[in-house]
């Protein structure tokens, strides 16, 4: 039997995407047909749709690495990084049952943001 894959985008997460959709409205209304904004958000809509296909498509980040942010405020014990146009990335946590598999995505984060987050070291 196949669970049903959902997607759910929280907190930060959510609040990026919506920001990304509404500048790329504004771009794509304007004429423009190519941005950095309309890149990213390509690449998001896609990687979504490979995790639908694919729970576990991202890269497992191991359990002790994960952020007690993430731990604290969402639960999470087990979270997956995807690489997005320009160095962006997007981290999710899974939570299922017999029936669904969610993927819940948990922030979209530029790549030093993300340094920051993991606690590494810029050169």
């Amino acid at each position: 039997m196949n669970k049903f894959i959902r997607i759910v985008l929280l907190g930060d997460a959510d609040e990026s995407f919506k920001r990304l959709n509404e500048i790329v409205g504004r771009q794509i209304s304007s004429g423009k047909e190519s941005s950095d904004e309309i890149q990213l958000l390509r690449s998001i809509k896609q990687k979504i749709e490979f995790i639908i296909n694919n729970p576990f498509y991202g890269d497992p980040i191991a359990k002790n690495l994960i952020p007690e942010e993430y731990k604290n405020k969402y639960g999470a014990i087990n979270l997956f990084r995807v690489e997005l146009s320009q160095f962006w990335r997007m981290l999710y946590t899974l939570k299922g049952d017999k029936i669904e598999v969610v993927a819940f995505v948990l922030d979209i984060i530029d790549h030093p943001t993300y340094d920051k987050k993991f606690g590494y070291k810029s050169r």
